[in-house]
């Protein structure tokens, strides 16, 4: 790979050891999401995502299933984080994200996460996909520290729900190349219902502001995979329950006509969506065309989106390391 990731620059001059002791010193009244919940995680205080100081990592591999650019032939290097700060009821990996008794056991530490970042660049994998790492975002910079002294050379991806600090994510200028934003909801009203959060609308556009001020609106490739910019998904849910058009607008007329959107079809009801009579069913064609003309009402010419069956072939299952892929 010629493309030299961006924090090796901050590497040398020393600023990305002392952005890490920065956020470290963040989790003391722990302020490193929108919750603010102020607990002192350095001692193991639990807030909203019930997580304590260690990093809780349930799964890591070379993964297949993102967008073709960031998978592209030997897969994205994915560390899936344990627990989540959104509840949301239709989680298609509750099995990690709100089962904080179980994935307790899966604390390790800042140098064992280091490690596993190294051994997925001997895997092969393009970048390092940190995917869920909101919660995790202070301790996550200071393993990227550790793992930058033992070679990492990737490219990273920061991968989250969207509901994100601009504080924490100016920490990560620079450092992150790729980010990956879910953009879930235009209205706070369903955000409140179905993820327990009261003002995701407001707080993910800040954060997803900030991460195209960072990175802009083209994405930077090295042969057939991206290893800059800024790519949003949308996931469409049924009834209209993400609020599309407002979405859509947003982008447009706040960010760029040229940012990528990756468009997901794949929402099928699990978890606590089953009994919930607005989410206990798989999005209609006709939902999803309509999006689709949606996006060229605002003319968002860039992007993916997803066959309609990719509902029936993703499923995720986090046993032996492994995750199955979805199709774009």
């Amino acid at each position: 790979m010629s493309f030299v990731p961006s924090y090796i620059k901050l590497y040398r001059s020393g600023e990305l050891k002392e952005r890490a002791e920065k956020a470290d010193s963040i989790l003391k009244a722990c302020n490193s999401c929108p919750r603010n919940c102020l607990v002192d995680r350095t001692v193991d205080e639990l807030g909203k995502c019930i997580s304590g100081y260690l990093p809780i990592v349930s799964s890591y591999t070379p993964h297949f299933g993102e967008e073709p650019v960031l998978s592209g032939t030997r897969g994205a290097g994915n560390i899936f984080f344990g627990n989540c700060n959104l509840k949301c009821v239709f989680c298609q990996n509750h099995s990690i994200s709100q089962n904080w008794k179980e994935e307790k056991k899966n604390e390790i530490s800042f140098e064992r996460l280091a490690e596993i970042m190294i051994e997925l660049q001997e895997k092969q994998c393009h970048n390092i996909g940190l995917v869920s790492p909101t919660h995790f975002s202070a301790q996550i910079l200071k393993s990227i520290y550790l793992a930058v002294e033992k070679g990492l050379r990737l490219p990273v991806i920061y991968n989250t729900n969207g509901y994100d600090s601009v504080d924490m994510l100016k920490l990560y200028d620079g450092v992150v190349d790729i980010y990956l934003p879910d953009f879930k909801y235009g209205n706070n009203e369903y955000a409140k219902k179905y993820s327990k959060v009261d003002d995701y609308f407001e707080m993910a556009s800040l954060a997803i502001k900030e991460m195209y001020r960072q990175v802009g609106d083209e994405l930077v490739y090295d042969g057939d995979v991206v290893v800059r910019g800024l790519i949003i998904r949308h996931l469409v849910l049924p009834n209209d329950l993400s609020e599309t058009e407002k979405v859509f607008k947003f982008i447009a007329e706040e960010l760029s006509p040229k940012v990528h959107i990756s468009v997901m079809s794949q929402y099928y009801p699990t978890f606590r969506a089953q009994k919930d009579i607005l989410m206990n069913r798989t999005i209609r064609e006709s939902e999803y065309d309509k999006v689709l003309r949606l996006l060229d009402k605002y003319e968002l010419e860039n992007g993916w989106t997803q066959e309609m069956e990719s509902f029936e072939t993703y499923r995720p299952d986090f046993e032996g390391n492994r995750e199955k892929p979805f199709s774009f």
